[in-house]
């Protein structure tokens, strides 16, 4: 998963993971709101979720504490990370600011 992970990350495109729980109750409300906003942006953001059950390593080495939580790379670097669920035009924002 590690190598995959950072050819993800190493795009040009801006690339918005969610690091998410299944039984995480506001991960459930931000899944829909993050569907809104890739399909608002298209192809000028990609949207990968992580399950931080079912990749531990990962979570921790972006010392993900608590989720949901979302963290914008652009070109393998970390330019963007907030805990919590944002609505809609508060992400199209901070995504617009990193492009």
């Amino acid at each position: 998963m590690k190598s995959s992970f950072n050819n993800i990350i190493d795009s040009k495109t801006p690339v918005l993971v969610d690091f998410f729980a299944d039984w995480c109750g506001p991960c459930k409300m931000l899944a829909p709101i993050l569907k809104e906003v890739k399909d608002e942006l298209g192809e000028t953001i990609k949207v990968v979720k992580i399950d931080v059950d079912k990749n531990q390593p990962l979570a921790s080495k972006y010392q993900v504490r608590g989720v949901p939580t979302m963290i914008l790379f652009k070109e393998g670097k970390q330019v963007w990370r907030q805990s919590g669920v944002l609505q809609k035009n508060d992400l199209i924002g901070i995504i617009k600011t990193h492009q």
